[in-house]
């Protein structure tokens, strides 16, 4: 197939609002400004906030995401990693200011209500409660993991908003014949939360995630700012130098509420089908997707 080169650009203004973009992509010989629309038509969603352009590559038989199609300027991502090594003594605290200072409104934080989303939460509470905050309710979540969405909104003011899937549960199991989960909890995992926070991506430009550097292989390298090439997003990490136990002695000392499932042996906390309590000595992420050759959902991997 012929192509041509065409550059789109954005120019992030001086005052450090949201976001700088430019891609040099090979445009195909088909119409991809109307393929996107008609995608956004299915979908009921409104036009992307940054330009797109359709690309080659991923997966055989799924069209790539819109957010992924996002690619930031060279010269904005030099600049991202020299602030996110500057960051890498400051407290999470500061980073979170840095964050709103930098990409508000457009700054968002996706939350599981784990120890470490719930710290977070804490903090923003204090530095900008006025931050979007959402949760990709898959459906499956622990009845113990909504109610801290109730929580949030006594103790702190924020309404926490619930991401859905197109498809209930009911509907997903029943066009699919049963629970995904039970024999292909990857694509369970890309349906109900990844693809959810796919378009949800697409109203911001930047994101708070809480995962920690310690957690898991996957996330040792996680930079303090990165571009997320997944979502087309900033991908902001304010506890990434944070241990286990500095979390906890920040919830202990704060009062900050968590999910009482922890106090039974769930170290990591996911739908309830695909996560079970840890033992002793047992890695922290053992009870997600037990008996599966998986770790982690997609959030949090490159590929």
């Amino acid at each position: 197939m012929g192509t041509t080169c065409r550059t789109l650009d954005i120019v992030m203004n001086s005052s450090a609002k949201p976001l700088s973009v430019e891609a040099n992509v090979e445009r195909p010989t088909s119409n991809p400004t109307q393929e996107l629309q008609d995608l956004q038509a299915s979908r009921g969603a409104p036009p992307p906030a940054l330009p797109v352009a359709v690309a080659g590559g991923g997966e055989t038989g799924r069209k790539p995401s819109q957010a992924s199609l996002r690619t930031a300027d060279p010269e904005f991502l030099a600049e991202m990693q020299h602030e996110s090594q500057r960051l890498e003594s400051a407290t999470p605290q500061e980073v979170l200011a840095w964050a709103v200072g930098r990409f508000a409104p457009k700054f968002a934080m996706a939350t599981a209500f784990g120890p470490e989303g719930m710290t977070i939460i804490h903090m923003l509470a204090e530095i900008a409660p006025e931050t979007p905050v959402f949760n990709l309710d898959t459906g499956y979540q622990f009845a113990e993991t909504l109610e801290l969405r109730e929580e949030v909104k006594r103790r702190y003011g924020i309404e926490v908003e619930l991401k859905q899937p197109e498809l209930s549960v009911e509907e997903y199991e029943r066009v699919n014949n049963g629970p995904v989960y039970s024999h292909d909890p990857g694509r369970c995992c890309r349906d109900r939360k990844l693809k959810v926070l796919e378009q949800s991506a697409l109203d911001y430009t930047a994101w708070a995630s809480a995962i920690r550097r310690d957690q898991s292989p996957d996330r040792a390298k996680a930079p303090i700012v990165g571009w997320d090439k997944k979502f087309g997003l900033m991908k902001v990490t304010p506890l990434a130098n944070w241990t286990k136990k500095d979390v906890w002695s920040l919830i202990s000392k704060e009062q900050i509420p968590y999910n009482p499932l922890h106090d039974q042996g769930y170290t990591s906390i996911g739908c309830f089908p695909c996560t079970r309590n840890v033992l002793p000595g047992e890695d922290e992420r053992a009870g997600r997707w037990s008996g599966f050759a998986k770790t982690e959902c997609g959030l949090h991997t490159s590929d």
